[in-house]
């Protein structure tokens, strides 16, 4: 079973375009969406709509939750600032991502084994927490036993890894799957993951779980001149070119 995860967006479309169409090209089982579709950049109705047009599971990330009370007059889409980005959201797309769910959990059966896997956008005790790939082991473990996962597979930070952690006879799998349309870690292609739950998957065997990193290329000028063209910061484009 091949398992696709992508997250952070952010409201980059050639990104999101160019994720989809390489998505497509590798044929996954299951895809699944880690939040923050929206802030940054000027797409976050075109990114919503393709995300329930296409029926794909997503959790809310933190950028999503910003539409929450929030009030949208004329002027506010005037203005500059980087909350023009959460006043673009059309009202029936912000109720679509106010009830989105913080977490979700899937069970595999493998031969013998039942392999629990949450997917979270921070953590699974809160949505901003970074999961680090240097965090503190015993720290990681503690919060696997509380959410009863094996596998966690996390976004917001941006930037990718795949930890592998003992526990007694036994490995936990720690996978943070990057950012599809903001990179921080210096190459400016977007990221995602395809997590592959072979026949042989088990909690014992080191190597079982395989997690492929997919990097692909888009047009980062265009997504940056969109933001230049708009009332959001500069700044925020040359992130995007620079992938920090």
């Amino acid at each position: 079973m091949r398992i696709a995860l992508f997250s952070d967006v952010h409201a980059n479309l050639p990104a999101f375009e160019a994720m989809l169409t390489d998505l497509e090209s590798r044929k996954p089982d299951m895809i699944y969406c880690l939040g923050d579709l929206i802030g940054y950049n000027v797409w976050p109705n075109e990114i919503i709509e393709i995300i329930r047009q296409r029926g794909i599971a997503a959790l809310a990330g933190n950028h999503d939750l910003k539409v929450r009370q929030l009030i949208t007059t004329p002027d506010c889409l005037h203005e500059s600032g980087k909350n023009y980005a959460y006043h673009l959201v059309s009202p029936g797309n912000r109720i679509y991502l106010l009830t989105l769910p913080r977490h979700i959990r899937l069970e595999c059966q493998m031969n013998n084994d039942k392999l629990n896997i949450v997917l979270a956008h921070g953590s699974t005790r809160s949505i901003d927490e970074y999961i680090l790939e240097d965090l503190d082991e015993r720290y990681v473990l503690d919060l696997m036993t509380e959410a009863k996962t094996d596998i966690l597979c996390v976004g917001h930070s941006h930037k990718s890894y795949h930890r592998i952690i003992r526990q007694a006879d036994t490995y936990k799998h720690v996978i943070n799957i990057g950012s599809v349309g903001k990179p921080k870690d210096g190459n400016p292609m977007g990221s995602y993951v395809i997590l592959n739950m072979i026949e042989d998957s088990n909690l014992k065997a080191k190597e079982n779980i395989e997690v492929e990193f997919c990097r692909f290329v888009y047009n980062v000028e265009r997504a940056a001149k969109a933001i230049e063209d708009s009332p959001l910061p500069n700044k925020f484009a040359d992130m995007l070119r620079k992938a920090y």
